[in-house]
């Protein structure tokens, strides 16, 4: 889609884009082997933001904007569950915004262009994240970043890396955990990927092969392959670096700015940017930027940005953080590239809801280090406005929209035959059809459709959704054949019936079965928000899930609503519209999702084998913790959305409406009908002076 997209296009264009960048997380962050640059997965991202800012209520639950990394993969390497969460970055990609990014902070803290407003501004070193905590000044624990929440255990790994101290000096606090990027400089790379290649030919012989040498594709990669090893030895032989960037847990802190505490891990012994500094404007930042962009090539090491961060470490407190990133601090992306090639083919993908999403297959194209092999071509629109065909010279764009994308079709006069987009499903055979009002062609074979049955099946089994170990894409493909999940994710849950029949199959013996059915059996009692998104219905993503359920607390408390509100119940329908993060979209797909008779029989079905408690609403000991809260009214000492980052800070849920659920109403000047309904629902209501005790007992 070119511009302006229907309401039904981007949700269409949202459910790709998160499938697209949790695979390319997954990649990157797990297995250390990205197929796109970091320019083209940050145009990924982008395009994302750009989609939900202009239609806020499709978040999805799974929406890369929630996620941070990706979850650990398997490896040697014990999980470290992190004590303060990892977090990303927003990116920017123009000096404009820049400008919106330092007016937001304004608008939240309700501060006036006059006032001043200092940031730091720091080179963003391209490297694997990592976290090491003292503990009474002795390095006790490193790890990864992993999906920000649990990484891999490195501690034994990092003691090679000669930047990172083994010991704080007197006077550091007591517990100190200091955030930076273990990296790889481009001449020590240049060096491994030499040493690797003679290594190779050296016991390759007459019929050594240059092409079949597995070198490292990016200093990136080869700082996480060579950290991320089960023997340190092997790591011991890597000449890594570290640079120290922030900090996580403290037991208290040496500065109340966040130059002066990076000033003081400088006097710990720690490395920092020596292009770190103080700056007190927008346009000091932009110069700042440039400066460093401009040496950009001559640096040792590769950087793809420059970090900024409100400097005041109390106004960071107020400001706090959104899903994955802080809102003090902002990633400031260096431009992209382009690159031709050529477009071999073009494949049709089949998605669990029968999208048919067509991908360009290329000619391996060298882009900013990596290699390029496939491109999305995103839908048969898209095809058609580019006019792309097998045969093709086209231009790769790699930032400024959804990547990797083709932007320029440059062989489109040639008189060749149209592409024909396919009208029948290439993997049941049954027609596929675009519905009115939508872009998408997809499959109309549902569950005969093995494509989307798979899908499906994957998605629910997913770490994101019940996390059931063992049940991989091709286990699920091999039970599929065998016609022992033909009912859906119910028949996961009976798979103890055909034990016999499987132990005995290739790559299945008695220990190997007995371990996938316990686990299976360690899930009969699954978090409901995580079933809920297994389930895969259109835009309730993971952050949705939690937010219904939330609120609903239980899913048949959530099916009778989203069941009245399809019904026509009016007060149901604003009960799940009050609800943060829950607009018409998802209120109308829950309704479609209980009204088709076969979803209902599956949910039966589920629920019949599993037992999802109450969901468990994780509160802070306040006064507010567990209530739900509206503000209404003028706020004179904070902005809207500072009050309502309180609340969530405090254990409450701040709502938009006045409903007979509401606790309390937090009132300022020109508090107008919502007062009225609360008088009438005999709510508490109190003053913003009132709230700001609440705020400050809470500590």
């Amino acid at each position: 889609m070119t511009q302006d997209p229907t309401e039904a296009d981007a949700a269409n264009e949202l459910m790709r884009l998160a499938r697209t960048i949790a695979r390319h997380n997954r990649l990157y962050h797990a297995q250390d082997a990205p197929e796109i640059s970091d320019a083209e997965y940050d145009a990924l991202v982008r395009r994302n933001a750009e989609l939900e800012a202009a239609f806020p209520h499709l978040v999805r639950p799974d929406s890369p904007s929630r996620a941070v990394g990706h979850e650990v993969a398997a490896s040697p390497l014990s999980k470290v569950t992190h004590a303060q969460r990892m977090m990303s970055l927003d990116n920017a990609f123009s000096d404009e915004e820049v400008a919106e990014f330092v007016a937001r902070i304004r608008r939240f803290l309700s501060l006036p262009a006059e006032e001043p407003l200092a940031f730091t501004a720091e080179d963003k070193i391209d490297g694997l994240s990592c976290s090491l905590r003292y503990e009474g000044g002795r390095l006790a624990l490193a790890a990864t970043r992993g999906d920000g929440s649990v990484g891999e255990n490195v501690t034994a790994n990092v003691a090679y890396i000669p930047d990172i101290p083994q010991h704080l000096p007197a006077g550091a606090p007591d517990l100190f955990e200091v955030r930076g990027e273990v990296y790889m400089e481009k001449q020590a790379f240049a060096a491994l990927n030499a040493g690797l290649m003679e290594g190779a030919r050296a016991s390759g012989g007459e019929g050594f092969d240059e092409t079949a040498v597995r070198q490292f594709a990016t200093p990136r990669n080869a700082a996480a392959g060579s950290l991320r090893q089960k023997d340190p030895a092997i790591t011991a032989q890597r000449a890594l670096r570290f640079l120290a960037h922030g900090w996580g847990a403290v037991g208290g802190l040496p500065a109340e700015s966040q130059f002066g505490v990076m000033q003081a891990m400088r006097g710990w012994g720690f490395p920092v940017s020596p292009d770190l500094v103080r700056l007190d404007s927008m346009e000091a930042l932009l110069d700042h930027y440039r400066g460093i962009g401009e040496r950009r090539a001559g640096l040792p090491y590769d950087i793809d940005g420059v970090v900024y961060k409100v400097d005041s470490l109390a106004l960071q407190q107020r400001l706090g953080f959104v899903a994955k990133a802080p809102r003090w601090a902002l990633a400031h992306k260096f431009p992209a590239e382009r690159a031709e090639t050529v477009l071999q083919a073009i494949d049709i993908q089949v998605g669990r809801t029968g999208k048919l999403t067509p991908v360009g297959r290329l000619v391996p194209v060298l882009v900013g280090g990596v290699t390029v092999t496939n491109v999305t071509l995103h839908n048969r629109d898209e095809i058609a406005r580019l006019g792309v065909r097998p045969g093709d010279r086209v231009v790769i764009q790699r930032a400024g929209d959804v990547i990797p994308q083709v932007v320029e079709n440059l062989t489109r006069e040639e008189p060749r035959d149209p592409y024909l987009f396919p009208d029948h499903c290439p993997v049941c055979g049954s027609e596929a059809v675009a519905a009115e009002g939508e872009v998408d062609v997809r499959c109309t074979g549902g569950l005969v459709c093995r494509a989307q049955a798979f899908e499906r099946l994957r998605h629910f089994a997913s770490r994101a959704a019940l996390d059931i170990e063992g049940l991989g894409e091709k286990t699920i493909a091999e039970f599929l054949d065998l016609g022992w999940l033909a009912h859906g994710p119910a028949d996961i849950f009976r798979l103890h019936r055909h034990r016999g029949d499987l132990v005995g199959r290739e790559g299945w013996q008695d220990k190997s079965v007995d371990n996938l059915l316990a686990n299976i059996e360690g899930h009969r009692q699954p978090d409901a928000a995580r079933l809920l998104f297994g389930l895969g219905i259109r835009h309730v993503g993971a952050v949705t899930a939690r937010d219904l359920l939330k609120h609903f607390v239980t899913l048949p408390a959530l099916r009778s609503a989203a069941e009245a509100a399809r019904a026509g119940d009016t007060d149901a329908a604003a009960e799940m519209l009050a609800i943060d993060g829950v607009g018409p979209v998802v209120v109308e797909a829950l309704g479609d999702f209980f009204h088709e008779p076969h979803n209902c029989e599956l949910w039966d079905d589920l629920l019949g084998e599993v037992s999802p408690p109450p969901f468990a609403v994780e509160t802070r000991d306040s006064a507010v913790a567990g209530k739900i809260v509206v503000f209404t009214g003028k706020l004179e000492t904070m902005s809207r959305d500072e009050a309502k980052a309180q609340a969530e800070r405090l254990g409450a849920r701040a709502a938009g409406s006045v409903s007979p659920k509401t606790d309390l109403i937090v009132a300022g000047p020109g508090a107008g009908s919502k007062l009225k309904k609360a008088a009438e629902l005999g709510i508490e209501v109190i003053d913003e002076a009132a709230w700001a005790t609440i705020v400050a007992a809470a500590g």
